[in-house]
């Protein structure tokens, strides 16, 4: 019996869903109906079960409504566009191709995916397991320890500890302070004016921590100094808007958290939806009709009339 620690595969939904949409062609069943998103998150869904088998697994979508952040700052994704009506009308059939897949989905109300995927990611922890986090989402670096990975299947990037070190200058027990010094202009919150990343990352290096960097603002000079002198009584504000939550209580919606024991794919549902939204080659592989050969096919056609004539 293997002494390995089970795996607790997440994926945030809300994030691929919008990479999935925004970087496919704009690809339409025979319908009409858009299909893109729902291809990019099939395909990416049974990349992530080939490649990090798992024991337990969920996909994890923002809930409609506000949340906590909203009340903390009324200006949080603001500036957002609405969603585009073409993702709109693939929402309902991501989430249907989700459960065909086999994968539970989470979705609570009034916490988004972070939050439930950060929660969740620290009970697996908690319970000797280690978690795999499948996002585009640079925030989440902060879940990242010796128990959470993050993977990003469109750029195929893995980001343990080292791994976050290396593509932010900080570790992981810094990104949230990192965050609050550059701000997030994705959600809206903004951080200390003409402060970037090298700046963040000087500051964290030279001074420890964001309270150890707005300590030594005093001493700071130039115009970056004045701006963070400018910001002290709004960092604290961001680092709370930037920090994922782990303590949600998830009780409403899980009544247990083995409830994310993933499922195998469901053959009859998926062949049922493989043909409402056009996915030939998926359809063929799933009912087990060997893809045609045009070759054959064109001495077929060839052969006809002569046939016809004998």
């Amino acid at each position: 019996m293997s002494d390995s620690p089970k795996t607790l595969l997440l994926v945030d939904g809300s994030s691929y869903l919008y990479r999935a949409y925004h970087a496919l062609p704009d690809l339409r069943n025979g319908e009409g109906l858009p299909t893109g998103a729902i291809y990019g998150m099939i395909n990416m869904l049974r990349k992530l079960r080939s490649d990090f088998p798992a024991e337990y697994s969920a996909c994890v979508f923002d809930a409609k409504g506000k949340t906590f952040r909203d009340d903390l700052y009324p200006a949080y994704k603001e500036h957002r566009p609405s969603m585009p009506e073409d993702l709109a009308k693939q929402i309902e059939p991501i989430h249907e191709a989700v459960r065909a897949l086999g994968w539970p989905i989470v979705v609570v109300q009034g916490v988004e995916a972070d939050d439930v995927i950060g929660t969740l990611a620290r009970q697996a922890t908690a319970e000797g397991m280690r978690t795999v986090v499948s996002t585009g989402d640079k925030d989440l670096a902060q879940l990242v320890d010796d128990h959470v990975t993050l993977v990003n299947t469109m750029s195929g990037e893995v980001l343990d500890p080292p791994g976050v070190v290396a593509k932010f200058g900080v570790p992981p027990d810094r990104i949230v302070d990192y965050l609050s010094l550059i701000g997030d202009a994705v959600d809206n919150v903004p951080g200390v004016p003409k402060v970037g990343p090298k700046t963040a990352v000087k500051w964290l290096t030279e001074y420890g921590t964001l309270d150890d960097v707005m300590a030594s603002a005093p001493g700071i000079k130039g115009v970056v100094g004045e701006n963070l002198r400018n910001t002290l009584e709004w960092l604290p504000k961001a680092r709370e808007l930037v920090t994922v939550k782990t303590d949600c209580d998830l009780t409403s919606s899980l009544a247990d958290f083995h409830q994310l024991k993933g499922g195998s794919e469901d053959k009859d549902k998926l062949i049922d939806f493989f043909a409402r939204y056009g996915f030939k080659t998926w359809l063929r592989e799933a009912t087990g009709e060997s893809l045609p050969n045009p070759r054959a096919q064109a001495r077929a056609s060839a052969a006809a009339p002569a046939a016809a004539g004998t």
